[in-house]
């Protein structure tokens, strides 16, 4: 339902974030590497059929030049999240979050923040829900969830003070 693409292994630590998101909401999902340098047919290919094997939403996941995203969203009728990357080739990762954030009209591609494939999963896992009731449901406790974990914390800093607080963490 979702597929998880990255340009190099070396970008997996940081994908991870969005497979384990789909992982504990039960959204089916694929993880591959296609490069949009080094594998340039193989990237046409998997952009064009990804909808006829059922996928719903791209998360592409990219450093440095970060053509990926773009090169997909450019030749998919799927929705592409791209994730710019702070590669070891990068220029404090600006070069992937321009790379993806900057396209032109006519080839959306939604951009989440550096390294951030945990949004990019949450999003991903958002517009899956939009004909799914049940994990719409999921979705909502999910953000119930947060605002629970943040009023605990708002809580405890106020009731301990600024100071306590921080000598507590």
């Amino acid at each position: 339902m979702v597929s998880i693409i990255m340009g190099s292994d070396s970008d997996l630590p940081v994908m991870r974030q969005a497979a384990d998101f789909l992982q504990i909401l039960a959204i089916p999902f694929e993880v591959t590497i296609v490069s949009a340098h080094r594998t340039p047919q193989r990237m046409f290919d998997f952009a064009t059929s990804a909808h006829l094997r059922g996928v719903k939403v791209i998360i592409a996941g990219a450093g440095g030049a970060a053509h990926l995203p773009g090169m997909v969203a450019s030749l998919s009728p799927l929705p592409v999240i791209g994730v710019p990357i702070k590669s070891s080739n990068s220029i404090d990762g600006w070069d992937s979050i321009l790379s993806i954030l900057q396209m032109p009209n006519g080839v959306p591609v939604a951009t989440v923040a550096l390294n951030a494939a945990k949004n990019a999963g949450i999003l991903a896992a958002q517009i899956v829900a939009i004909q799914q009731p049940d994990l719409l449901d999921k979705i909502l406790t999910f953000k119930r969830e947060l605002s629970e974990q943040v009023a605990v914390k708002y809580e405890q800093l106020e009731e301990m003070g600024y100071e306590a607080y921080l000598k507590g963490k």
